[in-house]
């Protein structure tokens, strides 16, 4: 997502923030980046699902993946990925015909695959939150689609075995989930942000 300087835009509320949120006639985008989009999450549930929609996304918008994200946690059971790990042959068909989430053969596979591997990961590092956080890194002005730590993060999970996890895919996890602050300076919720991550225990 984009931070130049071009990539501000003023809300209803008076308040610069990042243009990319800017969807007038769809408010879930201003809440989702005024209330959850760089800030540090260590909760290994919400690290699964954001690691299977930004897959999904591929392709497609995160506006798109936002409004379907309530039908996503229904069929994937609460993205909890022990129990995702036990879909099978029936789960797949099943969620090929749910129309409320993005219906890709492969991204569905893949979803369910990984979540096999966030467990076998969860048994070597304690916790997924513990393997994403060695990946932190600061925040660099100007856009860009990936970083050198999105692309050892990628590296690293495919080498794994896990399925759509591209640098790029990792480094829109890495924004979403507080691994980087890439509000743009003049953003309201930069600041905030930054509070967050001063107040976070990175998880070991």
């Amino acid at each position: 997502m984009s931070t130049d300087e071009t990539s501000l835009y003023i809300a209803p509320d008076g308040g610069a923030r990042c243009r990319w949120c800017e969807a007038p006639g769809f408010p879930a985008y201003l809440h989702y980046h005024d209330g959850e989009w760089g800030f540090p999450v260590d909760n290994d549930v919400r690290l699964y699902e954001k690691l299977c929609l930004e897959g999904f996304q591929s392709g497609l918008s995160w506006r798109t993946i936002l409004a379907k994200r309530e039908a996503f946690r229904a069929a994937f059971a609460g993205f909890d990925f022990e129990r995702v790990a036990a879909f099978g042959a029936a789960d797949v068909e099943r969620l090929l015909q749910d129309a409320g989430i993005v219906r890709h053969r492969g991204k569905i596979e893949a979803a369910i695959h990984n979540a096999a591997r966030a467990i076998e990961l969860r048994a070597e590092c304690g916790s997924l939150a513990a393997f994403f956080w060695r990946y932190e890194e600061a925040a660099q002005p100007g856009w860009r689609a990936e970083s050198e730590r999105s692309r050892a993060l990628s590296k690293d999970l495919k080498k794994r075995g896990w399925k759509f996890v591209g640098p790029t895919t990792m480094y829109a996890l890495m924004q979403a989930m507080g691994l980087v602050n890439d509000h743009h300076p003049a953003c309201v919720t930069h600041g905030r942000v930054l509070e967050a991550r001063r107040a976070f225990r990175v998880p070991t």
